[in-house]
């Protein structure tokens, strides 16, 4: 099996969806085999990817309470090397059913056994909630990565994110580890988002990688499109990031995480480094 890792985050809002829609469209621009899992009753991954979510014959739903094999659920899309098993409002109503099954926070990571040679990564869009759904997401992944949005209140949530992934590492899964904190939607033209990048680093202790997503109106209108950026506009400053957060997600662990200094000045000398072709 390649890396499985699970993009989440308890607070919305923060980029998860965009960041697992574009990771993977970039991972498999560079010829790796991707399985995108839309774990999201909201299904927003899967019709930013151009899925008729509503009229897929098996989705996630179907996986989790057993009326579905994982290659019955998988599409082939129409991005050479992206697979996606999509998701609709009726997961929603999983987790009443799979509150009754036993070893249900299993479920996901046993049905994943099936493909463990099929692709190189698989990335799970988490929701914004600490639920049975989540709970299968992070004990089937070796990784996490937090999307964090650079504003005021980007740690809120944080501790109790923190908390889960503890508590699936003690209780479900041990090998979980924090892949690294992601910024999505930054303005290199604040000082905010220095400060951001500051007051993560001091009280997360965490790896950041060294691409920030900015805020970026292309990035913002493909979705709607059903396209990830690097379709709906591939010469974007979004397409361009999400491109080199691909290569050190593929280059992980051996990518160092970089830190800032009490003046912010690494922080700030990167924003601006990376910021420089912003649109």
């Amino acid at each position: 099996m390649g890396r499985i890792i699970a993009i989440a985050n308890q607070k919305g809002g923060v980029g998860k969806t965009t960041t697992v829609i574009n990771l993977a469209a970039c991972l498999a621009e560079k010829s790796k085999k991707v399985l995108v899992i839309d774990i999201d009753p909201q299904g927003n991954t899967s019709s930013g990817l151009g899925i008729d979510k509503n009229n897929a014959e098996n989705t996630i739903y179907e996986l989790l309470i057993g009326e579905a094999e994982i290659h019955d659920c998988i599409i082939q899309h129409d991005i050479k090397n992206l697979s996606i098993i999509p998701a609709n409002m009726n997961l929603a109503g999983a987790e009443i059913e799979l509150i009754q099954l036993e070893n249900n926070n299993e479920i996901l990571k046993n049905s994943l056994k099936a493909v463990d040679q099929e692709f190189d990564f698989v990335l799970m869009d988490c929701p914004p909630s600490l639920s049975v759904l989540t709970m299968n997401a992070m004990t089937a992944a070796n990784t996490i990565i937090v999307p964090l949005q650079c504003e005021y209140y980007a740690l809120e949530g944080l501790t109790q994110l923190m908390h889960t992934i503890e508590l699936v590492q003690d209780r479900l899964n041990p090998e979980l580890k924090i892949e690294g904190v992601l910024f999505t939607m930054c303005d290199v033209r604040t000082n905010l988002s220095i400060q951001v990048v500051e007051n993560v680093q001091q009280t997360l202790k965490q790896r950041i990688y060294h691409t920030v997503i900015p805020r970026n109106v292309r990035l913002a209108e493909a979705p709607s499109h059903g396209l990830p950026i690097t379709l709906y506009d591939r010469s974007s400053s979004g397409a361009d990031a999400y491109r080199k957060f691909a290569e050190e997600v593929i280059a992980y662990p051996k990518i160092k995480a970089f830190k800032v200094d009490k003046n912010g000045k690494d922080a700030a000398s990167i924003l601006s480094r990376i910021f420089s072709k912003s649109k």
